[in-house]
């Protein structure tokens, strides 16, 4: 039995089909992560898995039990940061942890070792309105982990961020996942998706395009790889004589190779000292969003 079990979810509404026929699984401890655009139903599946909204039909296990109605019981093997962080007014980053921890009957002494551990030992006499905004996330990780829930539910923890914050929240959320926690994640960025996740689902207008791991939707896209050389390196007509070579076009100076055998062009222009300046593009998660909407990312 995986830790989450969805099947065919809907939720509409009043005429927007938010969540429109959406089934998978999440085994335990795998990092599973919804990208998708703004608007994608994202946050709203995550919502009745997490028991927050109750589903116009289809069924969510969580941990083998029903989310919806409520369950005390199961509330506290789950751990959950909302897509906005919400805090009491006027308290200290110390405070905030110390007043989660209360909620969950959580001594003081494991509560300063979350601060310690999201990086925020420091800015503990903070109050949160003063914390800048990827202080804030790793706050708002941290309350959800106080209580070392089994699952871990975040939404879009990274949005508004600069990238080195970014960056520092992401080290984080590989760490929970490395302790044996269950992680979602929902996203509406790539990059984050194909770094953290073991799986991915690529998710818009309330349904599921693709499921699988990053590296196995991009090779199922079976795009071809770009590969650029700087100006002066090769000619068309001489590239025209490479092996694998499927298109060469002219882009800002540079000529661009088209190829899917890129191994094999990549030795023929090694062979021919062809390599300086070179940059090899290969198909993306945004590739395989492309392929299977038909239309332009929207973030």
């Amino acid at each position: 039995m995986g830790a989450i079990e969805v099947t065919n979810l809907r939720l509409a509404y009043g005429e927007l089909q938010a969540v429109d026929g959406v089934s998978f699984e999440v085994a335990e401890g795998e990092f599973f992560g919804i990208l998708g655009p703004n608007g994608a139903g994202k946050t709203t599946t995550l919502e009745m898995i997490e028991g927050l909204r109750q589903p116009d039909s289809g069924d969510v296990r969580l941990l083998g039990q029903p989310p919806w109605p409520r369950k005390d019981k199961l509330l506290a093997r789950i751990g959950v940061q909302l897509q906005a962080s919400s805090f009491f007014e006027r308290l200290t980053a110390r405070e905030q942890i110390h007043t989660f921890a209360a909620l969950y009957g959580v001594g003081r002494g494991p509560a300063d070792d979350w601060l310690e551990r999201v990086g925020l030992a420091g800015k503990a006499d903070t109050r949160t309105e003063d914390l800048s905004g990827g202080q804030t996330q790793r706050l708002s990780i941290a309350c959800a982990l106080i209580h070392d829930p089994e699952v871990v539910f975040l939404d879009e923890p990274t949005a508004g961020l600069d990238p080195q914050a970014r960056r520092n929240l992401w080290d984080l959320l590989s760490q929970l996942n490395e302790s044996g926690r269950t992680v979602v994640l929902t996203t509406h960025y790539m990059d984050e998706a194909d770094t953290l996740a073991d799986r991915v689902a690529i998710m818009d207008r309330g349904k599921i395009l693709k499921l699988d791991t990053p590296a196995a939707l991009v090779r199922g896209l079976a795009a071809p790889v770009h590969i650029s050389l700087g100006p002066g390196q090769l000619s068309r007509e001489d590239a025209s004589t490479i092996r694998g070579v499927d298109e060469a076009t002219e882009e800002g100076g540079d000529l661009v190779l088209s190829t899917r055998t890129p191994a094999d062009v990549l030795t023929q222009l090694a062979s021919t000292d062809r390599l300086d300046g070179l940059q090899v593009k290969a198909a993306t998660l945004e590739d395989v969003f492309l392929d299977a909407t038909g239309r332009e990312y929207r973030a």
